[in-house]
């Protein structure tokens, strides 16, 4: 009896861990990445529906309207719990998405296409109540690990795509409208299963906390190279139904193995809660002088805050503290260094959508059969982890060892994007493979840096609603880019082909465009702005430069060291 009762009180210890938060995060962001499979089924709308290249672009953009637009899911997250804002998620996605399902198949009569922006866009929001339920709250856990922890968490998500894939050809087969049924209840599922384990906790220091995300991390990377390895397997070999569902069973084994991860460190932390403290009852301590008035200090700065609180945000919006503290949100939006990152935003992640958006068009009009296709879309998304988790890791360690703005790396992997696009520009046999990948690689990138620097300058107090203004740009990028300049330049063409053959465009169901001066122009545009977008970036580098020189986590750091064990120890009681 007492040994069950003893199982219990460990399993609801394990539940409500931080460690296995971060798994349940892991699962949920492996689910939240389904608008990077717009190009796989946005050929089935536009045959279905007969929409031309411009109003499939119209659709795109609501895509990844809805997908950034998260200002209203950081506002809900800072008034309302956890699970409530995942729950919201939840229901959205499947709204959206089932509602796109039933148009695609014919069980609903035709929408007018005001109709389908408004489901794709509510499909493809929920993935903000996702990335704030989940991501906020690791990175509030986890404040001196934030770029590690954005890195491995959006590198989930950017897995997500090539993990859907697998599962949708061993549960439907090779019938890419059934990928968004996949998408509609898959991803609301997996919300609802973990949504009262996502939470708020005391931030904990642990010694060996680096070297926990490090086994994350490999453990990451195996299921990576496995999904690339199927990848590159499914082009060479034809699999059967039960080759795809062995596939399948197998990426799902190994989205699992980091739960033993976080059970040992769970184990390691209920171990040391059942060990003997002594009190001392007789031993008083007297702090220092020095310490009392230290004391003193922070208690009148607190004080200070408090009274700078009462005033009017109005009037304290233009006077921000220095970077690194907690900003208000109006001083944070109308500073000058989220404007220049603003811009960056635009030109960088409104580039690479729009990219990654049209692959599905890119390969047909240079002859790829549809399987192909869908590696090229399955390339984007596991190269999009390696740029998260790259980003994340890679660019933590250059900020611990050498001090190196990260600005500065934003505008290196905005340089890596433009090589991307030229390939796209000017195609030459398999360059869309290697473009493939390298936009992959730096649109992955690009997420955890703005994150993590927008976290790093203005603080984690409003980061909920921060980072998701941040994003902003990116869907504004995308309308003017994609609809705007790549559709509509795409359409130019496809015109020019009809005219070319007699036939107008009354005489065709879908605008279709074949050749590689389809996307010639659009893309040398694209690659154009991007790299204005990194010259941009360098300048924000520039003025951050000092910033980074100094210890940006330090205040994180200035806990006492008894204080952090009774915090580890109280945390564990808690739990």
């Amino acid at each position: 009896m007492n040994q069950s009762g003893e199982t219990v009180r460990f399993l609801i210890h394990l539940f409500n861990g931080r460690w296995f938060m971060v798994f349940a995060s892991f699962l949920i962001m492996a689910c939240a990445g389904a608008t990077y499979l717009f190009g796989t089924y946005s050929k089935d709308i536009k045959s279905t529906l007969g929409y031309d290249q411009t109003t499939l672009n119209l659709l795109g953009f609501f895509k990844d309207l809805g997908a950034n637009v998260g200002v209203m899911s950081g506002l809900i997250a800072e008034v309302t719990p956890t699970w409530f804002v995942l729950t919201i998620g939840s229901a959205m996605n499947f709204v959206g998405y089932f509602m796109i399902w039933l148009t695609v198949t014919g069980k609903v009569a035709r929408p007018k296409v005001w109709q389908m922006c408004l489901y794709i866009c509510i499909g493809a929001n929920s993935q903000n109540f996702a990335n704030t339920g989940a991501l906020v709250t690791c990175v509030k856990n986890f404040p001196e690990s934030r770029g590690v922890m954005l890195g491995l968490l959006k590198g989930y998500v950017g897995l997500s795509g090539a993990i859907m894939t697998q599962l949708y050809f061993a549960i439907y087969g090779n019938d890419s409208k059934s990928l968004i049924l996949l998408i509609a209840w898959l991803p609301a599922v997996v919300s609802l299963v973990f949504v009262y384990s996502i939470r708020e906790k005391k931030v904990v220091r642990q010694r060996n906390e680096l070297n926990v995300f490090y086994n994350f991390l490999y453990l990451s990377i195996f299921l990576a190279l496995f999904l690339m390895a199927m990848n590159i397997a499914e082009k060479q070999v034809h699999f059967t139904k039960a080759a795809y569902t062995a596939s399948a069973t197998i990426c799902c084994v190994l989205l699992f193995v980091p739960l033993t991860v976080a059970v040992k460190q769970e184990i390691e932390v209920w171990n040391m809660k059942k060990l003997p403290v002594e009190e001392p009852r007789e031993v008083k301590v007297e702090k220092p002088n020095k310490e009392l008035d230290l004391v003193h200090d922070e208690t009148a700065k607190e004080k200070d805050g408090e009274e700078k609180e009462m005033k009017s945000c109005f009037l304290t919006v233009f006077d921000p503290p220095p970077r690194g503290e907690d900003y208000t949100i109006l001083q944070a939006l109308l500073s000058l260094d989220m404007i220049i990152l603003f811009v960056a935003t635009f030109c960088g992640l409104g580039s690479s959508l729009t990219a990654v958006d049209n692959l599905g068009q890119i390969g047909e009009s240079l002859g790829y059969p549809n399987h192909t296709v869908s590696s090229f879309v399955s390339l984007v998304s596991i190269w999009n982890y390696f740029g998260r988790v790259f980003s994340g890791f890679v660019s933590e360690y250059l900020l611990a060892k050498y001090k190196l703005p990260r600005p500065l790396m934003m505008t290196l992997v905005l340089l890596l994007s433009c090589v991307g696009h030229l390939l796209i520009a000017f195609p030459v046999p398999g360059s869309v493979y290697i473009a493939s990948i390298l936009m992959g690689f730096s649109f992955g990138a690009q997420l955890p840096l703005l994150f993590a620097i927008i976290s790093e300058l203005f603080g984690l107090k409003y980061f909920s609603t921060l980072f998701n203004c941040g994003q902003l740009a990116s869907p504004l990028g995308s309308y003017i880019l994609n609809v705007r300049v790549t559709g509509m330049l795409y359409d130019r063409e496809a015109l020019k082909q009809l005219k070319a053959r007699g036939l107008t465009r009354k005489d065709v169901k879908d605008l279709t465009c074949l050749g590689s001066q389809c996307y010639k122009l659009p893309f040398v545009i694209l690659a154009a702005v991007t790299f204005f977008g990194a010259l941009v970036s360098l300048g924000l580098a520039i003025r951050t430069r000092k910033f980074y020189k100094g210890d940006i986590y330090k205040k994180f750091r200035d806990i006492p060291a008894s204080e952090s064990e009774s915090v580890l120890v109280s945390g564990s009681r808690k739990s």
